[in-house]
């Protein structure tokens, strides 16, 4: 393949610009933002299911609560009614009174258990509705976090997108200076090789793959024409040779 020397020198400024872009690219993957941003969204996920959790367990002590008090109203009701029985001296047998009696001691103790239940209910709910707020306090912070990192992101990102438009402009313009069959041989070798298709030759080294040339490489490529696209015989890139490539 043959192509003008400067058009063999543009593919260095071209090679310049897109490692340029590629590390833009890195740098938009890499962002460290990015990794925080999905920690916290994995983190308000989890808030968000424990607070589900939290706050069903809160409803579900509230009614077993209900329940409970709705018990005791009823014992203390009946036990009530009882003790205006006896009260009343409508009851004449001494046995029907020892059973009257028998059964408000009865009722009196009942009432004494579940207004235990009723003070252990209200306990749990206590803590039950503590954990809720802990957990909304968390989501909250975990939320205003998030905003600043997703602020954050996005001026990083516009920077960075500003600084690739520039530079995709200008890769645009130098491409314009490559004849079409060396672009896509130089597209197809970046291809190949992590994004590298063309390097210097500086002082009788590829600057691709950092390898020194051996002797007959060096003699061959100082008797090709100056029009003559030659490849390193190492990692095949195209080399561009310069005054400074010691041939």
């Amino acid at each position: 393949m043959k192509a003008a020397q400067q058009a063999q020198l543009r593919l260095l400024d071209l090679q310049d610009l897109d490692s340029s872009l590629d590390r833009l690219a890195h740098r938009r993957r890499t962002l460290p933002e990015l990794a925080e941003i999905e920690r916290l969204e994995g983190r308000l996920t989890e808030l968000r299911d424990a607070i589900v959790a939290a706050e069903t367990e809160v409803g579900d002590l509230e009614r077993e609560q209900k329940k409970a008090e709705q018990d005791v109203d009823q014992v203390r009701t009946r036990a009530d009614r009882d003790q205006k029985r006896l009260d009343s001296g409508q009851v004449a047998s001494v046995k029907d009174l020892g059973t009257l009696q028998t059964e408000i001691e009865s009722l009196q103790r009942r009432q004494a258990d579940l207004e235990e239940v009723v003070l252990e209910i209200m306990e749990r709910t206590e803590e039950a509705e503590g954990r809720v707020a802990a957990l909304r306090t968390d989501r909250s912070a975990a939320q205003d976090e998030l905003s600043v990192l997703t602020e954050r992101r996005d001026a990083s990102l516009r920077e960075i997108d500003e600084e690739a438009g520039t530079t995709s402009a200008a890769r645009t313009a130098v491409a314009k200076d490559v004849p079409d069959d060396l672009l896509a041989l130089y597209e197809k070798l970046r291809g190949q090789f992590g994004g590298v298709g063309a390097a210097k030759l500086f002082r009788g080294a590829c600057q691709g793959c950092h390898l020194a040339l051996n002797t007959v490489d060096l003699n061959r490529i100082r008797a090709a024409a100056e029009d003559e696209v030659v490849r390193c015989e190492e990692c095949r890139r195209i080399l561009i040779r310069t005054p400074e490539s010691g041939l």
